[in-house]
């Protein structure tokens, strides 16, 4: 299949494991520090590459220097496909960081994910060992049946203290279980999606990304 040419801040359409799948480029053509692939969250519940959340993930990956990919999951908006339960979401996410490799080898590569694109980012992340990993508020619940394995990476996990579909108290005793424990990050009165902390979040994520990157280059 033909991948169309990237125009940055133009979308353009990646080859998946069950078809095409509708993605958009941003950040800068010829990335400084590495690529970078945003996962979204649940498909049946409104998920797609244009949440704010996701959005906001995807600005302070560019603002770190990274070449970014958000992209919709199998069934949503123009990608081919059904939803799989986070199984073919995570095939999905692999297929688009490898494409994202292939187009800049000489790049690290930074994943990150929200909610239920946190859990699929976490669970590609044992698949392509990225370079650094951002989850925020992840569905905690889902990993108790089918633990994935913790990145060996820098990882920062972001979770609002006032969250009304992940338990925080439940996400925070996860993240601190089991190593390698990932950065935590709580934020008080802040809600799932962000509402008026958006600007917030972006300033911890590019300052964990910035840290990190700058440690790679040492």
């Amino acid at each position: 299949m033909m991948v169309k040419p990237a125009v940055r801040g133009e979308p353009l359409t990646v080859p998946g494991p069950v078809g095409a799948l509708e993605a958009l480029l941003e950040g800068p053509k010829d990335p400084s520090r590495a690529v970078a692939v945003v996962c979204h969250p649940h498909p049946l519940h409104q998920g797609s590459m244009h949440n704010k959340v996701v959005h906001s993930l995807s600005r302070a990956f560019a603002a770190a220097g990274a070449r970014v990919m958000r992209f919709n999951f199998r069934g949503v908006g123009e990608s081919e496909g059904r939803y799989d339960e986070a199984r073919g979401e995570t095939d999905d996410a692999v297929a688009v960081a490898r494409w994202m490799r292939e187009q800049h080898p000489e790049c690290p590569l930074w994943l990150g994910g929200f909610s239920f694109g946190a859990q699929v980012a976490l669970q590609a992340a044992g698949e392509l060992d990225p370079a650094l990993l951002v989850t925020v508020a992840p569905p905690v619940p889902r990993f108790i049946e089918n633990p994935p394995r913790r990145p060996a990476c820098p990882w920062l996990l972001v979770q609002g203290e006032a969250d009304e579909v992940v338990d925080p108290d439940t996400v925070i005793q996860w993240a601190r279980s089991d190593s390698p424990r990932p950065e935590l990050v709580t934020l008080p009165d802040t809600s799932h999606f962000f509402h008026r902390r958006l600007g917030e979040l972006q300033s911890r994520v590019t300052e964990f990304l910035e840290a990190h990157s700058d440690r790679e280059a040492i």
